[in-house]
Formats: C-alpha cells, structure tokens, sequence
C-alpha cells in the first residue's frame, strides 16, 4: 500500500470510528452520518486534500459501492412479503405503481429545456437515475413514532423496492445510447441477460441457499454465526454468477433477496420471523456500513469537483427534482386516496435520493455515456442538496407532521392516515439498519 493510500485509509477509519462514538448524541440532531461521510469526502477529494481521486481509484471505488447496493438489494427484498400490499399496502403500491414511473417521465421532460446539448436517451437516462428514493438520508422521517405507521411503513417499503424497480428502465435507456457498452448488444440483448438471465439465476440461486439454509438450520448443522454468513454468500454469489454472464448484477440479488426471503418463511415461517433470529442482520450491518462509506467516496470523486462547476441550470434541476419531479407524480399517485394535504406534502418531500443513484451515476461513468460530464454534475448536485436538505429537515418535520397528525386524529375519527397498518409489518425497508 502506497503512502498516500495508507494515510487516506487511516483518514477513513478515523472518522468512521469518530462518528461511531458520538452516534447516539448525532441521531438527536439533524445531523446524519450521509451528511457526515459526504462532507469529509469533499475535504479528501481533488478540491481539498486531494489523496482519493476517480482517475486513480477507479477500482476500488466501483467494487465498495457496487458491493454496498448489491447487499442492501438484497436484504431489502428479502423481506418482501404480500402483507406488506395488503393493510396499509396501498401506499407503497401506489408510489411504486404509478409514482415511480411519472417520477422518471418528470425528470426525462425537465431535463430537455435545461440541457439542450444532451440527446433524448441521455434525459431519460437522467429521469430514471435520480428515480430511486434512500430512506436512509432522511432516517427519522421514516421512523419517528409521532409520523403514522401508514406512512412510514410506505416509504420504508417504497425506498427499499424502488431501486429494484428502476433498474430495468435505466438499462433499457442506457443500450439505447450509441457509443456505449451496453448498446453493442441493443436493447434486446440488454433485456434477455439483464432482466431475463440475471431474473432467472437470482430467483434459482436464491431459493436454493434459502432452502439449504432453513434445511441445514432445521437439522442443528449451521451455527447462528455461519448462518448469517450463508446470506453474505448468497447474495454474491448471484451477483458475480449474472456478472459472469453479461447480466446485472443488481437485478440478480434483488430477486435472489426476494426468492431466498420466500423460501426461508415457508420452510421454517415461526422461527425464520423470530426477532431474535434474524439471518440477515449481518448482511445489513456489512451493507449499511459500506453504504455509508459510500457517501465518503461521493463526496470526494463526485460532488467536490461538481462544486467547481455549477450553474443556474444544474442548481434549478436539482431543486425541481427534489419538489415537483417527486411531489406531484406523488400527488398523483395517492389522488383519491382520502390522504389529506400534509399527509401528500410530506411524502412528496421525503423522497430523498441517495445510495442507488450515487452507483447508477458511477455506472454511466464506467460505460462511457458522451454527455456524462454533464450529466455527472447534474446527478452529483442533486443527491448533494438532498442530503443535506433532506437530513436537516427530517427532524422537524416529523414533529411538525406529528402535530397535525395528533390535532386531526381528536377532530376525524375515520381519519385515513390513522388506519391500523401494523398487520403483517416485517422488518421495515428502506435501509431501517443503515447507519444513520
């Protein structure tokens, strides 16, 4: 290890461990460790210190982050269950039904006026990379307990399937580009091993280890320890296994998180839901952490240099991607709902962007889309201003919602928000172990 990487990796760990100590006082306040992580990320990057830089650590960055979305896919999806759509399940459905995809058609449309040097593939590759929502840069919005259970069960279930969801249309988008990778084998061959393929060895490989896994548990052969290691295994081994076959890898753990999740509820439903024996808890531990030292490398091979190069039209994107891009196709998609107006504004502003977009970003980076120098600072400062906009304002937030919330449950009885949505809940999505 060189001079330089052995006092960046000494650098890393020593704020890793400060945030780690002053964790329980920092997850009073509105600061969040994404905040945190990005923040110390500028400094190190190329407008600071300069000792982490995209040209020379190409590698390592990709595998952290690649890594770190991989696990969180699919623990996420592990714990997808038809209780999660059945009481209380028309929120997530709808944001993931009918928002999501209005969310990638605003973005698309928005994008055209402001960046006319980009080609209509490239708009609509931006709409569906800043797409996704990360419960975990605005964690206490999602998990205070004065915020309705309706909604936060909503948005952990939106944030943590949402990613998975946008990932076919942001690969179909990018095979439409000439000059990229992914277009030497057109759209058709993009959907046969990205979205069939890498479909078909998730879905196999996940039921499988979660059949060996519930079998061996059954028969005393695994330890709680090891277990929780089947998981880790798992979930990479569905993602080099896609890789391998010129799939995605993405796609392939999220729907080998889904299939193993099913497969250990039916071999072993009482034991496998038991919150004391809960065999993802390492994987989401290991995700969570690389997660936010995800934030770090953005910081400081990202935003840092997007700093130097903002504009009013990379300002005014990034501000109607975080308002009217989510707010209204979420509007939308709870019209008729009986969802009152503070109940839409506040799950419109919470849908922050974050660890999904950061890969996807560094995705297009690594196939070499032209207009990515562009598109790049547009992505950079938008998943900028929402953590930090979107962490700040969680905590009072939350309160505020609570308030209204407590005054219209004493004045309607039938009030839409204070339906029981606790039936069936599992682990909450979204990134509920993520470091806040």
């Amino acid at each position: 290890m060189s001079g330089g990487s052995a006092w960046t990796g000494a650098a890393v760990a020593a704020v890793t461990a400060g945030y780690a100590l002053f964790s329980r006082r920092l997850a009073s306040t509105p600061v969040s460790a994404p905040m945190v992580f990005t923040g110390f990320g500028v400094l190190i990057g190329p407008i600071g210190l300069d000792v982490l830089d995209l040209g020379h650590d190409a590698g390592p960055v990709l595998t952290l982050i690649e890594a770190a979305l991989a696990l969180l896919l699919f623990t996420d999806s592990m714990t997808v269950r038809r209780s999660d759509l059945r009481t209380g399940g028309f929120l997530p459905l709808r944001l993931l039904a009918i928002g999501l995809p209005l969310s990638i058609g605003a973005g698309w449309l928005l994008a055209w006026p402001l960046f006319p040097g980009l080609t209509l593939w490239e708009f609509a590759l931006l709409g569906a990379v800043l797409a996704p929502t990360d419960a975990a840069l605005g964690k206490t919005a999602c998990s205070s307990p004065r915020v309705p259970a309706l909604v936060r069960h909503g948005l952990n279930v939106e944030s943590g399937l949402n990613d998975g969801l946008a990932l076919p249309f942001f690969l179909m988008f990018l095979a439409a580009i000439p000059g990229t990778v992914a277009s030497e084998e057109g759209v058709d061959g993009v959907f046969w091993r990205a979205l069939a393929v890498s479909t078909a060895v998730g879905l196999a490989l996940g039921w499988v280890g979660g059949w060996l896994s519930t079998f061996a548990r059954a028969r005393g052969w695994v330890t709680g320890e090891w277990q929780q290691v089947v998981v880790l295994a798992v979930a990479f081994c569905a993602y080099s296994v896609a890789t391998g076959l010129d799939g995605s890898g993405f796609i392939a753990t999220w729907m080998g998180g889904f299939a193993f999740g099913v497969a250990l509820r039916q071999g072993e439903p009482t034991r496998a839901e038991s919150a004391k024996e809960r065999p993802a808890d390492l994987a989401e531990y290991v995700g969570g952490l690389l997660g936010t030292l995800s934030f770090l490398v953005f910081g400081a091979v990202l935003l840092g240099p997007t700093l130097e190069h903002l504009d009013w039209r990379i300002i005014t994107y990034a501000v109607l991607s975080l308002t009217v891009v989510r707010m209204l196709p979420a509007a939308l998609a709870l019209a008729g709902t009986g969802m009152r107006l503070p109940t839409l504004a506040y799950v419109g502003w919470f849908g922050p962007r974050g660890l999904a977009s950061v890969v996807f970003g560094l995705l297009l980076v690594e196939d070499h889309v032209p207009g990515i120098e562009q598109l790049g600072r547009v992505i950079a400062a938008t998943i900028g201003l929402s953590i930090l906009l979107h962490g700040m304002s969680a905590p009072y937030f939350a309160d505020r919602y609570g308030n209204w919330y407590d005054a219209a449950k004493t004045t309607t009885p039938d009030l839409r928000e204070a339906q029981d949505a606790s039936e069936g809940f599992g682990r909450q999505h979204g990134g509920s172990r993520r470091l806040r």
